[in-house]
């Protein structure tokens, strides 16, 4: 088998000699207008990868072959405008001078899949370039693209965001896909992106590409409200050391690389990744959990207890006649904090590192296999809270790649800790402070008739609760508030919850977040593979520009029972879906007019066919086609999470259960208050899972309207159908209605009869509309003026009574800033103010209102050219403002940071 590898090895290396042989040199100098020359400029022979990047005087030299005619010679920089020079013969004294670009001149790839000038993209997208990158002063990447128009995110903690575009936000954005040079980035286990967890290095990202709205049409299923792409630098373009070190407020250490070389001209090699390590911001809200998640909640202060936000196992108990007094109370025990049940464990940490490997067949076909490992010790909100320690994933890719086809594999593969039981591993902070009020204690009234030595000790806390509530209200005259007091006083004393910091709680704790047994443990096991094969090919004829692809992806799902319905060490739940997509496009009228029409055909294992079309004008005015107006209709599909369709999760209240068979039937949770069951509006029916799907319309107008001024606005509106949302009622775990009687039952150990709590389609139609502008004025390269503001609203008009939506976005929000370059480009500076609209956020875990928010961010850097370094002082929310964005997670507070970067081409 070795000698086969290195026969093919062989194979591939022997057309290098006679590529070499024909090879011709272009050499020359790129520089501005004023004769400064430009380091890191990108000179490229179009329409092959031969080529790189300008040495620190701005000086190039590229290999061609004139065997076949004359070539045309690519020149781009960042900030300036590319030039095309056509070149009949070699030449080494060419001097190629750029010119300050227009925002209209930006190519960007993501909108359509294909290379276009953003003046004529049918659709609003936003493009960061290299420099905008390394402006960004957030910890996580993702986390900085708020600054941009439309773009919400969404923190469960320092290091774990999520992006949405459009509203219907939340820490997972699965109406949202977000890619790395085209491969998904989520956690296969939680249909989930931890931020830029799993993207590109920050140092390797050349740009990064927000497309808003439905993009279904080439991406397929999630595109839904929009996608986020991540383009890498290329080895063969862009060589050198690349090294930023940063330290900061709250213990930062953040550390990046990229280093990439050139063997000859035919093999590139890269290395990216870093280290990011902090202490990380808790939660501690102590408002009570809304009615919608615990409807026998009571108010905050009630001497029966309450459950709060964040805290856990404060877990409530209904009181049935035999209770006496009490009957039909709910008493809740005190809980843990968040902070309690970390012991002091605050940090958060991410890491990575991206090797990757290019190799040109030919100066037109280029191979590239890239390997990323990533890894990271954060907190993540779902369902419940969970703490994610020495989690992450592998990822790998092969990719074979001409000018205008490409055919693609990656894997994913997450875990969530070493399998080893005695390992730190990812646990769930609701079944950990759950089951530490499960441990057994001695009885209080042991020795009585009818007691045991020892009881659970929820069971002993409600059971001297209840004893002593009925003694004093009897003696009191039937005062319910005291005898709630006393109860509660006299149970805290005389049933005590197991205090932390105490070695009993700390052998407790250890033991309950290394067990992985349903129903004993806290232990989160993931272990899952995405699988996705893809290829696409372009091409122009007379008629029209084309490109057509197809793509196929399989899930392979395990939790060894802790997340799906799988079992321990067990098959892996398979899930399937592939595709197929085209798009034409024709200029028209003197290319001043853009039509184009796009459609994707998807088949999914368990919800059938779907097709998703987009048709698109881009009408360009103006002698320089300076005033571009777009309109667009576009349709989009959404496939329940992975998660919505196999979840197999008991959080003590509720069970998660997936929702991909025959339905469900049940009462609502009026019965649970005393309603009828046999009253019909009591009555529970959800068939099973379908596909989401939104009809949106777009208009927009995107104009340089002088020189120096570009202006972005547009306008939105979006119709749902077979909305997926979150449905809670009484039923059978088998999908049945139980019978009225069995409903004494709920939530009783060993019952069958439940709060189930599933994902279903929504009868009901929703609407959303929106708009937004982006207005930049560049005064000079010192000093550009950048602001933008977004409008998003959910129409609520036609809404039932109850009916929950998750849009969870602010109605209103804007961004204010400034940035720039001067002394020669040495010293540079950003200044952003951002300020949100306060809105409802709900989920399953929370829901409550999210406040105003408003955040100052500001880098400023100084590059010391000699020595290769810039100096870079920063920080995110310098104000130290209420900065909270998912509701029962933390305000993000300010980071302040001192850095240097170096960079060596």
């Amino acid at each position: 088998m070795r000698h086969h590898y290195f026969l093919f090895i062989l194979c591939l290396l022997l057309p290098f000699g006679a590529w070499a042989q024909i090879s011709q040199t272009i050499s020359g100098t790129v520089q501005t207008e004023a004769g400064t020359p430009l380091p890191g400029a990108t000179v490229f022979v179009k329409g092959t990868y031969s080529g790189g990047s300008t040495n620190e005087e701005g000086q190039f030299q590229v290999k061609s072959d004139f065997s076949k005619g004359a070539l045309v010679l690519s020149v781009s920089f960042i900030g300036f405008e590319s030039q095309e020079l056509s070149l009949s013969e070699p030449d080494n004294a060419l001097i190629v001078t750029l010119r300050p670009s227009a925002m209209l001149d930006q190519v960007v790839v993501a909108a359509s899949r294909v290379e276009e000038n953003i003046g004529q993209v049918p659709v609003t997208v936003e493009k960061l370039n290299q420099r905008q990158v390394e402006q960004i002063t957030t910890p996580d990447l993702v986390a900085g693209l708020a600054r941009f128009k439309g773009i919400d995110i969404s923190s469960s903690s320092m290091l774990t965001t999520s992006f949405s575009t459009r509203g219907f936000n939340s820490s997972r954005s699965e109406r949202v896909i977000q890619l790395a040079d085209y491969m998904d980035t989520q956690i296969p286990s939680l249909s989930s992106n931890f931020g830029n967890l799993l993207g590109t290095p920050v140092l390797d990202v050349a740009s990064v590409e927000i497309v808003h709205g439905p993009a279904s049409a080439l991406y397929g299923a999630n595109a839904f409200n929009g996608v986020l792409l991540t383009n890498s630098r290329d080895p063969f373009r862009d060589q050198g050391l690349t090294v930023r070190l940063r330290g900061g407020t709250r213990d930062l250490l953040d550390g990046q690389l990229r280093y990439a070389v050139k063997f000859g001209e035919r093999v590139a090699f890269k290395i990216s990744g870093g280290v990011v390590r902090a202490k990380d911001f808790i939660p501690n809200n102590e408002a009570a959990t809304s009615l919608l998640i615990e409807p026998s909640n009571n108010a905050v202060g009630s001497n029966l207890g309450y459950d709060a936000v964040n805290r856990y196992g404060d877990v409530g108990n209904t009181y049935a006649a035999d209770g006496r007094a009490l009957a039909g109370k709910t008493v809740f025990l005190p809980g843990y904090s968040e902070a309690q049940l970390i012991a002091g464990d605050d940090r958060t940490s991410s890491y990575k590192v991206a090797p990757s490997l290019a190799v040109l067949l030919t100066n037109r076909l280029k191979a590239t296999v890239d390997y990323k490992f990533t890894g990271a010790n954060t907190t993540y909100q779902s369902a419940s809270r969970y703490r994610f320690l020495n989690g992450g994933a592998h990822q790998g890719r092969v990719q074979l790649e001409g000018g205008n086809w490409f055919l693609r594999a990656f894997t994913t593969r997450d875990f969530s800790g070493n399998r080893n039981p005695q390992s730190d591993g990812s646990y769930n902070l609701g079944f950990l402070g759950a089951f530490l009020q499960t441990r057994v204690v001695p009885n209080t009234y042991a020795g009585q008739p009818g007691q045991p030595a020892q009881l659970p000790f929820a069971n002993n806390y409600f059971q001297v609760y209840a004893r002593n509530y009925n003694e004093e209200f009897a003696r009191n005259g039937n005062n319910a508030d005291a005898a709630a007091l006393y109860a509660r006083t006299e149970a805290n004393r005389l049933s005590p919850q197991v205090q932390p910091g105490t070695p009993e709680f700390e052998a407790a704790r250890n033991q309950i977040i290394h067990d992985e047994t349903q129903g004993k443990g806290a232990r989160l096991v993931i272990r899952s593979v995405l699988n996705e094969g893809s290829g696409q090919y372009t091409y122009k004829n007379s008629f029209a520009d084309v490109t057509m692809g197809a793509a196929y992806r399989q899930f392979l799902l395990g939790s060894d029972g802790s997340l799906f319905e799988d079992k321990k060490d067990g098959d892996r739940i398979i899930n399937y879906e592939y595709g197929a997509y085209a798009q034409a496009s024709k200029t028209l009228l003197d290319d001043h007019l853009k039509l184009a029409a796009a459609g994707r055909v998807d088949r999914f294992q368990n919800f059938g066919n779907a097709f998703s079309p987009r048709f698109s004008a881009v009408y360009s005015a103006g002698a320089d086609k300076q005033h571009n107006f777009r309109a667009s209709f576009s349709r989009a599909f959404r496939a329940p999470t992975q998660n919505d369709q196999y979840i197999r999760l008991d959080v003590g209240r509720a069970i998660l259960l997936g929702n991909v068979r025959g339905g469900f039937q049940g009462y609502s949770l009026a019965v649970l208050k005393g309603a009828s069951p046999a009253d019909a509006n009591n009555l529970y029916q959800a068939n099973k899972l379908r596909l989401e799907e939104v009809n949106s319309y777009e208009v927009g107008y995107r104009a340089q309207l002088v020189k120096k001024l570009y202006i972005d606005v547009d306008y939105f509106y979006s119709a749902y159908n077979n909305f997926i949302a979150t449905q809670n009622f009484v039923g059978r775990l088998d999908g049945t209605r139980p019978a009225p009687a069995e409903l004494t039952t709920t939530n009783a150990p060993g019952s069958s009869v439940r709060v189930i709590q599933i994902a279903a389609n929504v009868n009901q139609r929703v609407q959303s509309h929106g708009a937004g502008i982006t207005a930049t004025y560049a005064f000079s390269p010192a000093f550009t003026l950048n602001s933008n503001y977004s409008f998003n609203d959910l129409i609520t008009k036609n809404f039932k009574e109850g009916t929950q939506s998750f849009f969870n976005t602010p109605r209103h929000k804007f961004n204010l800033g400034i940035d720039g370059q001067t002394l020669e480009r040495k010293l540079s500076y950003n200044v952003n103010y951002r300020w949100a609209d306060a809105f409802l956020y709900e989920s399953t875990f929370a829901t409550g209102t999210v406040p105003v928010a408003q955040t100052m961010d500001a880098q400023v850097g100084y590059t010391f050219k000699s020595l290769h370094t810039t100096l870079q002082v920063g920080g995110t929310n310098l104000l130290n403002a209420q900065n909270l964005q998912v509701y029962g997670a933390p305000s993000i507070g300010r980071i302040g940071y001192f850095g240097l970067l170096f960079d060596i081409k």
